[in-house]
């Protein structure tokens, strides 16, 4: 017998909160597992074209208060194309210059 975890939901996780944090964007955790109220929130206030056919949606699932932004998909890609900001529905930071 093989003992089997499957973790990518937790690194996908994991990895919008390290986006997060990085870049000091506040932010909540909600974790669905422990409130059916919040989970159906969630479900609920996914558009329905960004749902699964079948099944409900898996997180991580963002949204800017009550604004979706996205799915980890959705994060990913605006991570690849440095877009971010524009994902989250928050204005771009200036990099802040150094004097030399």
């Amino acid at each position: 017998m093989v003992v089997r975890v499957f973790v990518a939901i937790k690194k996908k996780q994991q990895d919008v909160v390290r986006f997060l944090e990085a870049n000091k964007i506040e932010f909540q955790e909600v974790d669905i597992t422990m409130s059916e109220e919040q989970r159906q929130w969630m479900y609920r206030n996914i558009p329905p074209e960004k749902k699964p056919a079948q099944g409900n949606p898996l997180p991580p699932q963002i949204f800017n208060d009550d604004r979706y932004c996205g799915d980890y998909d959705s994060f990913f890609e605006s991570k690849e194309s440095n877009t971010v900001f524009s994902f989250l529905g928050l204005k771009p930071r200036l990099a802040s210059k150094t004097e030399p």
